[in-house]
């Protein structure tokens, strides 16, 4: 045998080692927490996963799933390729049939009111359940890397999440001194409820320099009175734009309120901020500009 020819078994003997290691390491289990701190462990890369929730669609798209999502609810409209998924159900009735006729080897859930009972009927499944709910604006790029680490696409998920905390990074550089702006978040009128401190939405709000009325109140998704908030009398007065209702416009016969009488009524796209996904960068960033204008307003 020549040197040469022996270099070169030495050669396919080291790819042959670094293969296989590689492939052990493909092996190992995946586990992270969700965000209830519960563990889900994989024992390899999700390939069918079903999205529950129309903000965990963004997540697993923008952790780079967009190939391994096979089902998600009604109202997943973004990005436009979500349209296209098929879906199992809404947020008030899953079909469990049908989730289990696609063979997920992941569910990404979000827990809300009417939901617990589904939850209950998916865990029977035995498939694994991550529990996506961030609370403050730092769990987004969380919530994008964990998912790409289920998935195996953190080559994806890793920038990604990395470009969103740089971008609230910036933002809270930028609103950290300005002065504080009370205001009420309205999400819907028929109730009228809004939202308290611990939502997302309300660190979104902080971000900007805003003061949320109502963050001190327990319920999550609170219904008030119209007399309530204007008895707190806030100077600036949020609404979402796309729904087809009275929104902030049912403020108007309250002339003496400081959010009408300084032109503080503000629409908003609802799905930027009510939904705990990437696109709140962009929310977040609208919502400060309008509360940089409500400042502008003062006399």
């Amino acid at each position: 045998m020549n040197q040469q020819t022996s270099a070169w078994r030495k050669l396919a003997l080291a790819a042959l080692i670094a293969l296989a290691g590689a492939q052990a390491a493909n092996a190992a289990p995946i586990t992270v927490r969700d965000d209830d701190g519960n563990v889900v462990t994989l024992q390899k890369p999700a390939q069918r996963v079903i999205a529950m929730a129309p903000h965990v669609t963004e997540l697993l798209f923008a952790a780079g799933g967009a190939d391994k999502i096979v089902g998600a609810v009604t109202y997943s409209d973004y990005p436009e390729a979500a349209k296209k998924i098929p879906r199992v159900g809404d947020n008030r009735l899953i079909d469990m049939e049908r989730v289990a006729a696609m063979k997920p080897d992941l569910i990404v859930i979000w827990m809300h009111g009417g939901f617990e009972r589904q939850i209950e009927n998916l865990r029977k499944l035995g498939v694994p359940m991550f529990h996506s709910e961030p609370t403050k604006l730092d769990g987004i790029a969380d919530n994008v890397v964990r998912l790409g680490q289920l998935m195996g696409t953190e080559a994806v998920a890793n920038p990604a999440a990395a470009e969103i905390r740089a971008q609230f990074a910036a933002m809270t550089k930028q609103y950290a001194n300005r002065p504080p702006v009370r205001l009420f978040y309205q999400v819907w009128d028929k109730p009228l409820y809004t939202l308290n401190g611990k939502s997302i939405v309300s660190d979104s709000i902080r971000l900007c320099g805003g003061v949320n009325i109502f963050a001190d109140l327990k319920v999550t998704a609170p219904v008030v009175s119209v007399e309530a908030v204007l008895q707190e009398n806030p100077e600036a007065i949020f609404g979402t734009s796309e729904k087809d209702y009275g929104s902030v416009d049912l403020w108007k016969p309250y002339p003496n309120m400081l959010a009408v009488k300084n032109n503080n009524l503000f629409r908003l796209q609802g799905d930027l901020l009510n939904r705990a996904g990437p696109r709140m960068v962009a929310g977040t960033k609208a919502l400060c500009e309008k509360i940089d204008e409500a400042r502008q307003h003062r006399n």
